[in-house]
């Protein structure tokens, strides 16, 4: 008879710890996998607007998706495997892992970073500030906790099942995002100064961009010195929209502004600014999200509408 579990199986139920501190990794690891969870599933199902705030958070252009894939997997599988008994340390230290490596890398950026969004939770909204440090250090506690007098793990099988299945849904997840980027109808016209405006005919380049955001305001200085030729700019300012004039005579990027935001993010959403849809002919060609070193300028002239 196994005197560990009170029956066979994933080990749900522990009888050999004691009841304080049975019951404390119980509270611990349910609250850290439904964190966790939500943190993961909500990364592998938006992968590409998680790689464009792995950019905004100064990870290298060039590692932002695998950023996003990664941490999401690693979140999900950590979140999954602290729940169960004999998985339980090992999902500690993967979520505790993960903790440490997240107040690390903020404390490293810091000064860079401060007052940033970095809401990795869906319903919880937080910035980079002595918060985000206090906030992550009670989840460590959490995982410590979880992983206090836990059974020594077994069963790699079960977790690298685990793991396969959740990378291979994070795949699927992002080749259904990838093929919703291209070939999407654009509405027929947006308003600006009050006209119809049209989408369906030419080249469009709508720009997503925020006033009071400076890497919007770099990319916007950028963009002003490119040859547009025949291609037509309409900006989409996502707030503050009284400034959005302001701000194209600032960056001296020439736009035709728009007061349709919401209309044109229902069928071309975005997940982070500043970020690009091309359109040609009424139709979806790309969506740009980086705007870093050369982009969006490559992308740009790849896709024929700057020469």
């Amino acid at each position: 008879m196994n005197d560990s579990m009170a029956q066979p199986g994933l080990g749900l139920v522990r009888v050999d710890a004691p009841g304080w501190k049975s019951g404390l990794g119980w509270i611990s690891s349910v609250l850290l996998c439904v964190l966790f969870l939500a943190s993961g599933l909500w990364k592998i199902t938006d992968v590409q607007g998680w790689a464009v705030r792995m950019v905004q958070a100064k990870v290298p252009e060039p590692l932002g998706l695998a950023a996003a894939l990664f941490i999401g997997i690693a979140e999900t599988v950590g979140a999954v495997m602290i729940l169960v008994p004999r998985l339980r340390r090992w999902g500690a230290l993967v979520l505790g892992g993960l903790l440490v490596a997240f107040m690390g890398y903020f404390a490293i950026h810091y000064n860079a970073l401060r007052g940033a969004d970095c809401s990795c939770f869906p319903w919880l909204k937080r910035v980079v500030g002595p918060g985000f440090f206090v906030s992550d250090g009670v989840m460590l506690v959490l995982a410590l906790l979880a992983g206090l007098g836990s059974r020594r793990p077994q069963g790699l099988r079960t977790v690298a099942l685990i793991a396969s299945a959740v990378a291979v849904f994070a795949g699927v997840s992002y080749g259904v995002g990838a093929a919703r980027e291209t070939g999407t109808r654009a509405p027929e016209s947006v308003l600006v100064d009050g006209r119809p405006f049209s989408l369906e005919h030419g080249k469009v380049f709508l720009f997503y961009f925020d006033p009071a955001c400076m890497h919007c305001f770099e990319s916007a200085q950028k963009m002003s010195k490119l040859h547009w030729g025949d291609t037509r700019v309409v900006g989409v300012p996502i707030t503050q929209g009284q400034f959005a004039t302001q701000f194209m005579q600032d960056t001296g990027f020439a736009m035709a502004i728009t007061t349709d935001r919401d209309k044109l993010k229902a069928v071309f959403p975005y997940a982070g600014v500043p970020a690009g849809v091309a359109i040609e002919n009424g139709r979806q060609k790309a969506a740009l999200v980086k705007f870093e070193g050369e982009e969006p300028a490559a992308s740009l002239k790849q896709l024929g509408l700057i020469y």
